[in-house]
């Protein structure tokens, strides 16, 4: 085989190869994306949260609100509250059932200014899975229904689950405030975020 023949049956092998991974590329992706499609969950929704906002609603829950904030319990899941009067605090895990707004990757918190972030580096409720979480205090518990503090949903929003806050594992000593820190006056910000009023 003379160095001529052998260089191009080289390159012909070579294309021949970039075709081939190319062609598995190709199959690859198309097999992501079938079972991206595919892959679709069923949650139970296991009781209702019930607060007084019916069209407006805080950025963040406020642990003084006025009004009663309630999340009742379907009867079947009454046994599942027990012992969970002995913590202080819980995670609220729920539907954002009053979604309108088209879910986007990049947004602007509305009360930065303008600012723009990703959908996963914000706690913005417009989401691809539009799924939101609330901590809570635990006023008391009566049969299937739990009375807390301010929850930050509109009444009537469906409960997906609810797991006890607990003390250092839920809770990060050297956590810090991300791109927040970056903005300006993010001191006042903060006020916002924690929806604590002020007159400034």
């Amino acid at each position: 085989m003379n160095k001529r023949f052998k260089s191009i049956k080289e390159e012909l092998n070579k294309e021949e190869n970039q075709q081939i991974e190319t062609d598995n590329e190709k199959k690859q992706h198309a097999s992501l994306k079938r079972n991206q499609d595919k892959k679709q969950f069923e949650f139970k929704e296991v009781g209702v949260i019930h607060t007084p906002y019916q069209d407006d609603a805080p950025y963040q829950p406020i642990e003084d609100d006025e009004g009663d904030f309630q999340i009742t319990l379907y009867p079947k899941y009454t046994k599942g509250l027990n012992q969970l009067e002995k913590f202080k605090y819980i995670i609220v895990i729920y539907y954002i059932h009053k979604l309108s707004r088209e879910k986007e990757n990049i947004i602007s918190p509305p009360w930065t200014g303008g600012y723009e972030v990703g959908i996963f580096a914000s706690r913005s409720p417009i989401r691809p899975n539009p799924i939101g979480m609330s901590i809570v205090k635990i006023y008391k518990i009566e049969k299937n229904k739990i009375f807390t503090s301010g929850l930050d949903v509109f009444d009537g929003t469906p409960l997906l689950d609810i797991k006890p806050y607990i003390k250092d594992l839920d809770s990060k000593d050297d956590a810090n405030y991300g791109w927040i820190k970056d903005l300006d006056s993010y001191e006042h910000l903060l006020l916002h975020i924690k929806g604590i009023p002020h007159d400034y």
